[in-house]
């Protein structure tokens, strides 16, 4: 994988149309969907799988809307629905290449054509699906998992392709608990039937562990629960490098917002705990962040601020 693999454009109108001019074969894509990074020994590629658009409400039931449009207000954003950004990570390690996350997958139900990009993506970069040797899921939501169930992707994998899981994961889809979360209508059964139909297609593919485990030379899966009881973050170590795959531990909000509650959280409480304890961590070690839900490619670091943090991304490196 190269360093950069694409470019930023800028969106001025002059230069858009020297871009399109009639005639001329047109790129597939002008946003860059995948930018790569080198952690010692480890290479990272981070692939955008698209963007979700989902409520505003997400970011923080827990408080007033009026809080909620001053913080969409100062970072320029729309007040009604925002578009999150849906990272997968893949590593290189010790000859394993390893997928962390599967994106959403494509369901015509949900009518989101703008996410679920992973496999195209990943095909797009030279990634031969039959080379992935192991598969970790930070957890099984369906924006997590759905990857790997859209149709003939399973028969490209390989028959002993290894799925990394929280063993509490895997327990807690057997029966969740949706009491707890803010979402929007439909969503909660539409994550019971992903994640029932992933534990069936792939079950004897799993490898649970109970705190964490090292997939691969320098990728520590480390399980902390609170957005769902298995969630898990990824370690990466090499040299002197570090770099954390979040997961849905962190979201842009929750820099600035640590203690609010995102809509997806089944346990909000100890989800703001483990946010603020992790976001302290990183500030503390310097290391790199990549997250989910950050805006794409997500690679930063985080810095205190007061009683709160910051996030500070990294500068593209080409």
């Amino acid at each position: 994988m190269s360093q950069a693999e694409a470019r930023p454009h800028t969106t001025g109108q002059q230069e858009t149309n020297s871009i399109r001019q009639p005639g001329r074969p047109q790129p597939d894509e002008l946003v860059p969907s995948r930018y790569a990074v080198r952690i010692g020994d480890i290479e990272v590629l981070i692939i955008s799988d698209g963007v979700l658009p989902l409520p505003t409400a997400m970011l923080g039931h827990n408080v007033d809307a009026a809080d909620r449009a001053v913080w969409l207000g100062d970072m320029f954003l729309p007040q009604d629905a925002l578009d999150w950004a849906l990272n997968v990570v893949l590593v290189r390690s010790g000859g394993q290449t390893i997928l962390i996350d599967a994106g959403l997958g494509l369901d015509p139900d949900l009518n989101l054509p703008r996410a679920g990009q992973l496999i195209r993506r990943l095909e797009a970069a030279g990634i031969d699906l039959g080379s992935v040797t192991d598969v970790v899921l930070t957890h099984l939501h369906m924006d997590h998992i759905g990857g790997l169930l859209v149709d003939g992707v399973k028969d490209r994998l390989r028959p002993d392709l290894r799925i990394h899981v929280a063993a509490a994961e895997a327990k807690f889809w057997e029966a969740p608990d949706f009491s707890q979360v803010s979402m929007p209508p439909g969503f909660p059964d539409a994550l019971r039937a992903t994640a029932k139909r992933f534990l069936s297609q792939y079950g004897n593919h799993l490898r649970l562990f109970d705190e964490q485990s090292e997939v691969a030379p320098g990728v520590v899966a480390q399980r902390t629960g609170g957005h769902t009881p298995g969630h898990s973050v990824v370690r990466l170590a090499s040299g002197s490098d570090r770099l954390t795959f979040a997961g849905d531990a962190i979201f842009a909000v929750g820099f600035e917002h640590p203690d609010w509650y995102n809509g997806f959280e089944h346990y909000p409480e100890e989800a703001a705990r483990v946010r603020r304890d992790l976001l302290r961590e990183l500030a503390a070690t310097g290391e790199q962040l990549v997250a989910t839900h950050l805006p794409f490619p997500s690679v930063g670091r985080v810095a205190v601020d007061g009683e709160a943090f910051r996030w500070v991304p990294v500068f593209w490196d080409y």
